[in-house]
């Protein structure tokens, strides 16, 4: 699985230079390299870098590793008090 998200990642690299490329200068270099955005090896190329993309989106919402910041979030304020704190006086 770990080679199946390097070749995603490079993918994606791949499309985000082309796109930048397109952004600066108008100038599509998988189009130029393949014959033109309809020949058939560009769209092949275009197909490969979105799927590329969407094999990637799980790592977007992964934790992050080391990541030590405790997520556990407490509501109470100085005007109200917590759910524990309410359920001692019953």
């Amino acid at each position: 699985m770990e080679t199946v998200k390097r070749i995603s990642l490079a993918l994606i690299i791949v499309g985000a230079i082309n796109w930048l490329l397109i952004g600066l200068f108008q100038f599509d270099l998988v189009a130029a390299l393949f014959g033109g955005q309809d020949a058939a090896l560009s769209r092949v190329v275009y197909t490969l870098v979105g799927i590329g993309g969407v094999l990637c989106l799980p790592s977007l919402f992964a934790p992050i590793e080391g990541d030590d910041y405790n997520y556990n979030t407490n509501y109470a304020t100085e005007f109200s008090e917590d759910n524990e704190t309410f359920r001692d006086k019953e």
